[in-house]
């Protein structure tokens, strides 16, 4: 699971009983905990439904066992579209982005390894029990650490060239391409290197832009970025280093923020902060403003919170860890700071509770070449990894939200579903989403092991 979903569960295990760890592992088995009150539509909108806090002794863990694609069978797209596989028998796949030839690159990525230490018996034990959630999710195994470059000369969705673009790379996720400069977010830095237009491999060695927060202790791995119209900035998202900075405020430092580099000195600062797991980043068509989607937090009800998708305003704090939803105070989290939560502003739409959105893509005008319909005309794409902290399970699917006027309206429209079997399983589960250069939509699917390109029948 990723990070908070995607790749583990943050159990604030560090303040449970020892005896209790034993049972963490058969709640993960078992799926004990709450059960939802409200239908998943309840959090999803610009006034999402917020009912009061459900702490279990036991968080929920109700997780889809990873299970990959069966022969012959692949996701299902709405009503008059088509699904191809671009590619299939990758590792990994996270993270999908376009270059301006039309070559698709393709991190293969993973949560990084982490240094072996004796921590104590309640880390030690609660670290296996992570990880034995960690492998039923289909993550936790050794991150490839590669960029891979698909290219389909002949324009009919399946890639027939595949070569190894990047390798050597350190759990990369983020990717953007300004001028000659290819950037890449690992987990511990953004770094950079030459490009050259059609280039299938890229030997040369990368140069160090910026320091990210790392290791040892990286609790929200994945870093993504994106660059600014003009080529002057790039923005960064670095995720909380805890849920609900259980593990001390201190080791929260230049987390949970969008980052702003500078690209030609590295120099940064925090544009946007309280964000506690940040993720697909994008320019809206019209406005231009600066949009995210973002992982809330866990353990205090299948309800609860709702993860969302909003508009980043410079300077803003969105309340992370000491509120969450604008000013609904989180009591878990000590000393309180009312100043802080006097601050927070409430996100622009909320996508639903433990969905975990990953991938963001703002979409274009319809085009002959990929008969999109209208109704996606004008709005984002978001991928919604799916949760591990509610019961029933939500998310496992790509959804559109339109916009109106520069904002988000009405409720999202389902555009690539069937990632859960009848009994449960995860066939897949949707990461990043981007459009390539005929207008499809593309999917990175981290358990079924490809990238799904979806269009409609050419007009």
């Amino acid at each position: 699971m990723h990070a908070r979903r995607s790749h583990l569960p943050p159990f604030s295990t560090a303040r449970w009983p020892v005896a209790v760890l034993g049972c963490a592992l058969a709640g993960a088995l078992a799926g004990c905990g709450d059960t939802a009150r409200l239908p998943p539509e309840a959090g999803v909108g610009p006034s999402p439904t917020l009912p009061e806090p459900h702490k279990t002794l036991i968080p929920t863990v109700h997780i889809a066992p990873a299970k990959g694609w069966p022969d012959g069978m692949q996701p299902t797209p709405m009503a008059g579209m088509k699904v191809t596989a671009l590619a299939k028998g990758l590792d990994h796949p996270r993270w999908v982005y376009v270059l301006p030839n039309g070559d698709v690159l393709v991190a293969e990525s993973n949560t990084p390894a982490k240094p072996k230490e004796d921590q104590g018996l309640v880390k030690n034990v609660r670290n296996w029990v992570m990880g034995k959630v960690m492998g039923r999710a289909g993550s936790g195994a050794p991150s490839a650490d590669r960029i891979t470059l698909l290219r389909d000369t002949d324009g009919d969705g399946v890639a027939e060239t595949r070569s190894v673009f990047l390798q050597g790379l350190h759990s990369p996720f983020g990717m953007a391409l300004v001028g000659g400069d290819f950037y890449v977010a690992n987990t511990d830095a953004v770094v950079r290197f030459p490009y050259a237009t059609g280039q299938t491999t890229i030997t040369a060695p990368a140069t160090k832009v910026v320091d990210l927060p790392g290791l040892p202790f990286n609790h929200h791995w994945t870093k993504n970025l994106i660059a600014s119209p003009d080529g002057r900035k790039l923005y960064v998202t670095v995720g909380s280093n805890s849920n609900v900075a259980e593990n001390g405020i201190e080791a929260e430092q230049g987390r949970a923020a969008i980052w702003e580099v500078d690209r030609a000195s590295g120099t940064h600062r925090i544009f946007a902060s309280g964000l506690r797991n940040p993720n697909g980043l994008g320019w809206a068509p019209g406005s231009g403003a600066l949009w995210t989607v973002v992982n809330e937090r866990d353990e205090i009800g299948s309800d609860l919170v709702p993860d969302y998708l909003t508009s980043v305003k410079e300077g803003a704090f969105y309340g992370w860890p000491y509120s969450y939803y604008g000013q609904h105070v989180d009591v878990r989290v000590k000393p309180p700071q009312p100043d802080q939560v006097a601050k927070a502003i409430a996100p622009d739409y909320a996508l639903g509770s433990h969905v975990a959105p990953l991938g963001l893509a703002f979409s274009g005008p319809p085009s002959a070449g990929n008969g999109l319909p209208q109704q996606l005309a004008q709005g984002a794409f978001v991928g919604l990894h799916g949760s591990w902290n509610r019961k029933p399970r939500s998310g496992y699917k790509v959804v559109f939200v339109p916009f109106e006027n520069g904002q988000p309206k009405g409720q999202p429209i389902d555009v690539l579903t069937g990632f859960l079997s009848p009994e449960g399983d995860a066939y897949g589960r949707p990461v990043g989403v981007a459009l390539d250069a005929r207008g499809g939509l593309l999917v990175a699917d981290d358990v079924g092991n490809a990238i799904w390109r979806v269009a409609g029948t050419p007009r």
